[in-house]
């Protein structure tokens, strides 16, 4: 296939985490997504949990407002978060699953125990123009069922890979890494565009890179924490030239 270029979505939420921390106004996500879209970013994306640990509401209202490039709005399957994305209509909305309990996401969504419901849930956000995303681990039966139920996009979790690569446990990551390019290939074989995120770093970030079929990444975390050390404008700079470099050699 034709290479196309790769999409860099900035994730803010450890902003909101860090701002809430002291519990005022500094520093404020809404800065940080401008920046980022200085530095090269072509979208943010934001998860607005239930327990509304880093970003809030009033953080979605306002980038809603200020953002040029497109919102990616990572939400939980719940009527209040649905009620809150038909509201604001942002361009793409990413479904992820939620435990209160967990730090951060743990792992993908179970779509194919229940594709009926998650089918009726996304109906709706479909009807009114939001690009509809799944979050899923690349697993072939998880992919076959987002695409039954009607998403137009699938971001596969490279959490396990980035962990083992963190680990040192180099046999579980190429494992990782293999299935994530078949599973890519797959995805985009059924007609699905394909994105990937979580955990990525810069030692992470070029294999995935490369694989052609991947349309957009979604890196958080990893560019936050790096922002104290180099600035938030030259760590995305960073990350945005690996990007490339694996794309186009």
């Amino acid at each position: 296939m034709t290479q196309q270029q790769l999409r860099l979505g900035v994730n803010i939420d450890h902003v909101a985490t860090v701002r809430n921390a002291r519990g005022g106004t500094y520093p404020d996500p809404l800065r940080a997504a401008r920046l980022a879209e200085e530095a090269g970013a072509d979208g943010i994306t934001a998860h607005l949990r239930e327990d509304r640990r880093h970003i809030s509401d009033a953080d979605i209202d306002g980038l809603m407002d200020v953002l040029s490039i497109p919102l990616n709005f990572e939400m939980a399957a719940t009527e209040e978060m649905q009620a809150i994305a038909l509201r604001h209509k942002p361009h793409a909305v990413c479904i992820v699953p939620e435990k209160r309990e967990e730090r951060t996401t743990e792992g993908g969504l179970e779509v194919a125990r229940e594709e009926n419901r998650l089918a009726h849930f996304i109906a709706p956000l479909r009807d009114v123009g939001c690009r509809v995303s799944i979050f899923i681990a690349a697993d072939k039966r998880q992919i076959e069922a987002a695409h039954r139920i009607g998403a137009e996009v699938i971001e596969l979790h490279t959490g396990a890979y980035c962990d083992a690569f963190s680990e040192g446990r180099m046999e579980d990551h190429q494992k990782e890494l293999n299935a994530l390019r078949e599973m890519s290939a797959y995805a985009d074989s059924l007609g699905l565009e394909v994105h990937a995120g979580h955990g990525l770093t810069y030692e992470t970030v070029t294999p995935i890179a490369a694989f052609p079929e991947v349309r957009e990444l979604n890196i958080g975390h990893f560019l936050i924490g790096e922002s104290i050390f180099l600035g938030l404008q030259p760590a995305i700079s960073e990350m945005r030239r690996l990007m490339d470099a694996a794309r186009h050699g």
